[in-house]
C-alpha cells in the first residue's frame, strides 16, 4: 500500500502535551513524567529492565577456558556456529531498537528502547568476551564472519535483513509494525534453538559459565519481547486501518517461513551433537512461534504445540508467565564475579 513517510519524532516541542497522543506520529512535547503516560503499566516493564542489569566480564569463565577443548568436535562446532548466529543478531538488534525510538512519539517508549538497546550491545559484547576466554583471537574473528559467509546462516536472516533495511529505507507505518514483527521473531523464537543447545551442554555440566551468560541474555530477550508485543498491539490498536486480514496474513506467513529456516537452521548446527533430540528441538521452535503469536494478540500456528516439550530448560532461565526465579537458578545460576583477567588466575 501506498502511503507516506514518518517524520522523526521532535527532541522537544512545548506546544504539545507531556503525554503523547499516540505512539507513533503522535504529538508529544518530549517530557517524560512516568506518572503521567499513555500506557501507564510500561513504567514497570521499565522497571523491570533496568532491574536485569549485570555486565558479560563479571560472569567467571574459568572452568569454560579448561573445558572447551574437551568439548567433541561437533560440540565445538555448534557452539561457535551458534555464537556466530547470536552475534548476527544482537549487533543489528542495537540500532534497530534505537531506529524504532527514534520514530516513536511517545517519551516513555523512547526511555524503554534505550534500556532495550543497551542491553543488546552488552549482548553482543558477552559473544566477544566468551569467544575470547575459549579460542584464538583468529578462530573469534572466522566465528564472527559467519553472518556474512555461511549460506544457511545468510538464507536464514535474509528475511529479517530485508524487513529491517525496509525499515531504514522508508520508514512508514507499516514497515515499524513489520518490523515490530520480525523484532519478536527475533527476541522470541531466533535464539531459542541456539539457547536450548547452551543449556543442553550445562546439563552435562560442560560450559556452565558460557550458559549462565546465555540465562542473563535469554532472561532479557524475555522481557524485550514481551514489550515489543505489546507496543505492537498498542500501536495496531491506535492505527485501525492497518489491523487487516491482508496483514494478518503477512504476520503468519512470515512467522511459518520464519519456523521453517529456524529448523533447517536447527538442523545444520546441531545435527551431529550427541543428546540432541532434533524432533524436541522442532517441537520447542513450534512452540516459541505460537507463545510469540498469542502475546501479539493472533492465533496459534502449531495447535499441537501449545506446550513446551523441553521443560527442563526453566531450570535456567525466568519464564513468560511472570513466575518467580526457580530455586535451582536461585542456588546455581548466580554469575561469580571475578577479576579484570577473565579467570585466568584460577589456571
Amino acid at each position: 500500500m501506498s502511503e507516506s513517510l514518518l517524520s522523526k519524532a521532535k527532541t522537544l516541542e512545548p506546544l504539545y502535551p507531556n503525554k503523547s497522543t499516540g505512539l507513533f506520529g503522535g504529538k508529544s512535547s518530549g517530557i517524560l513524567n512516568w506518572n503521567d503516560i499513555a500506557y501507564p503499566h510500561w513504567y514497570k516493564m521499565y522497571k523491570r529492565l533496568i532491574g536485569n542489569y549485570w555486565q558479560a566480564d563479571e560472569i567467571n569463565m574459568s572452568s569454560d577456558i579448561k573445558q572447551f577443548s574437551q568439548l567433541t568436535r561437533e560440540e565445538q562446532d555448534a557452539y561457535l556456529k551458534i555464537i556466530g548466529l547470536l552475534s548476527t543478531l544482537d549487533a543489528p538488534q542495537t540500532r534497530t531498537a534505537l531506529l524504532l525510538s527514534l520514530y516513536a512519539t511517545d517519551p516513555s517508549v523512547q526511555s524503554i528502547m534505550a534500556v532495550i538497546a543497551q542491553q543488546e550491545a552488552v549482548h553482543n559484547e558477552s559473544y566477544s568476551y566468551v569467544l575470547s576466554s575459549v579460542v584464538s583471537l583468529d578462530q573469534q574473528n572466522k566465528t564472527f564472519q559467519l553472518g556474512r559467509q555461511d549460506s544457511v546462516l545468510l538464507e536464514r536472516n535474509k528475511n529479517l535483513v530485508e524487513q529491517y533495511n525496509a525499515f531504514v529505507e522508508e520508514p512508514s507505518m507499516e514497515n515499524i509494525l513489520k518490523t515490530m514483527v520480525y523484532t519478536s521473531l527475533l527476541e522470541g523464537m531466533f535464539f531459542y534453538s541456539g539457547f536450548a543447545f547452551f543449556y543442553h551442554l550445562a546439563r552435562h555440566n560442560k560450559m556452565v559459565g558460557t550458559s549462565t551468560m546465555i540465562s542473563y541474555i535469554n532472561r532479557d530477550e524475555l522481557e524485550h519481547g514481551r514489550f515489543i508485543a505489546e507496543l505492537f498491539r498498542a500501536t495496531l490498536a491506535e492505527n485501525p486501518e492497518y489491523n487487516t486480514s491482508e496483514f494478518t496474513d503477512w504476520v503468519y506467513t512470515h512467522f511459518e517461513t520464519s519456523v521453517e529456516l529456524e529448523m533447517k537452521w536447527s538442523t545444520y548446527a546441531l545435527d551431529e551433537v550427541e543428546g540432541i533430540d532434533l524432533e524436541e528441538m522442532e517441537g520447542y521452535i513450534k512452540y516459541r512461534a505460537n507463545k510469540m503469536l498469542r502475546m501479539m494478540g493472533l492465533s496459534e500456528l502449531y495447535p499441537e504445540h501449545v506446550d513446551n516439550p523441553m521443560k527442563w530448560i526453566r531450570a535456567y532461565v525466568d519464564n513468560f508467565d511472570g513466575t518467580k526465579t526457580d530455586f535451582f537458578e536461585q542456588k546455581s545460576r548466580q554469575y561469580t564475579k571475578t577479576s579484570d583477567l577473565n579467570g585466568f588466575d584460577d589456571l
